[in-house]
């Protein structure tokens, strides 16, 4: 476009005398990926409406939460909101909003769905499942067209979760890239797990991030981490005594704390935002000195797939969470891994890792090298081997002695 003191003189072949388009054109975007970029800000400024359910907020799910928070065919964050325009329980041929949320009550999902009616006073419905608060609402109405010799409703083909909006394309792909949902194991994934939803950045304390030069920006972990006992050419067993600075302890009934874990370790710890870097996880309550904390679980993979993993990870621009056990394997927790893996580095931390054996299976244990209070972040060392100054990578833990670079 040129004004006209430099329009050039006499017809042009190449300018347009008109912006109007008579063809059909196709716009390609990722919808899904832009409704999670509004959803996750917070100021619920925004919505969106698939036919006659409005969604509000995605809510969250916590590392002690996934076991119950989901069925086969849904996830159940807590603190999801959605509005369903439905017919109404009090007056025929009327349709008002049903505002439905999911909370928590006693370790376990509790559906609310609260009747919104203009001129009438709002009800509140709440259940253990989403069909069964919704069946408190279907029926009245299916019995209310009967009577009224209306078009008869079919309550027994009416599905809670889909009222919810729980099982709609875009809320589920949403639901599905939440952390941490890989360890549902009943559910069954629809779309694989998407790195839709985006960390949120972490708040300075101070306002201002240059007075913050320790909590700086995210980085990757481009190297496979070591545990403590294999980098002291190390291996702990079930069946013999240990030699390390916790031992007395540790060796008393270790096959029993090691089965205590297995069910137990979600009352320890929860995910949250980390001061190091990323998400984090704390302890949930006071754990004790050589207390095992969690198990640091994935896929076990060779050397050779590690490496062949290393690079499709870094050309896909992910996080890459592994973890040696011995000379030959190491456990990838990048894609199947659970909340162990957000344990973060520390120059001085309150845990350590331990290569244990275990029904003749090594199992990565991520054990307490002091007494934690409840709300600290669990950290460990991550023992990177030493790198050449290109290829550095910055410390942020903060800790009094720090040595400034993780390699």
């Amino acid at each position: 476009m040129l004004c006209p003191l430099h329009k050039p003189k006499g017809p042009c072949d190449q300018e347009l005398s008109s912006f109007a388009v008579f063809r059909r054109v196709y716009i390609e975007r990722d919808e899904v990926k832009q409704i999670a970029s509004i959803i996750q800000r917070g100021e619920r400024l925004h919505m969106f409406r698939v036919g006659g359910l409005v969604f509000h907020a995605i809510g969250q799910l916590l590392p002690h939460q996934m076991a119950d928070f989901h069925s086969v065919t849904a996830l159940y964050p807590v603190g999801y909101e959605a509005t369903r325009i439905y017919w109404s329980l009090r007056t025929n041929n009327r349709r008002c909003c049903y505002h439905c949320t999911i909370c928590e009550n006693n370790g376990r999902p509790e559906f609310v769905v609260q009747v919104i009616e203009q001129g009438l006073e709002d009800l509140v419905f709440t259940d253990s499942s989403p069909q069964a608060v919704w069946n408190r609402i279907i029926e009245p109405v299916a019995m209310m067209r009967k009577d009224a010799d209306m078009l008869r409703l079919f309550p027994e083909y009416l599905k809670g979760e889909e009222l919810f909006g729980l099982t709609v394309h875009a809320v589920l792909r949403i639901a599905e890239s939440l952390p941490g949902v890989e360890s549902c194991t009943n559910y069954l994934f629809r779309y694989g797990r998407h790195p839709l939803m985006e960390l949120p950045l972490m708040i300075n304390p101070t306002g201002c991030a240059r007075a913050e030069p320790k909590i700086l920006t995210h980085y990757k972990r481009p190297h496979t981490l070591n545990s403590t006992s294999m980098s002291k050419a190390y291996q702990s067993t079930f069946t013999g005594e240990t030699n390390t600075p916790y031992s007395k302890q540790f060796v008393h009934s270790k096959s029993s704390q090691y089965r205590r874990l297995k069910t137990e370790w979600k009352n320890n710890v929860y995910l949250a935002r980390s001061r190091i870097q990323g998400l984090g996880l704390y302890a949930a309550k006071d754990i004790e000195k050589h207390t095992m904390v969690i198990e640091y679980i994935g896929t076990i993979i060779r050397n050779e797939v590690a490496n062949r993993r290393e690079k499709i990870y870094e050309e896909q621009n992910r996080g890459i969470y592994m973890f040696r056990i011995n000379n030959e394997h190491v456990i990838d927790a990048t894609l199947t891994g659970g909340p162990a893996r957000y344990i973060n580095h520390s120059c001085a931390p309150n845990c350590v890792a331990e290569v244990v054996t275990f029904d003749k299976e090594d199992k990565i244990i991520i054990i307490s090298s002091r007494r934690i209070p409840k709300g600290e972040e669990l950290t460990y060392d991550y023992q990177f081997d030493f790198e050449d100054d290109q290829h550095k990578i910055p410390c942020h833990c903060g800790a009094w002695n720090c040595r400034k670079w993780m390699n």
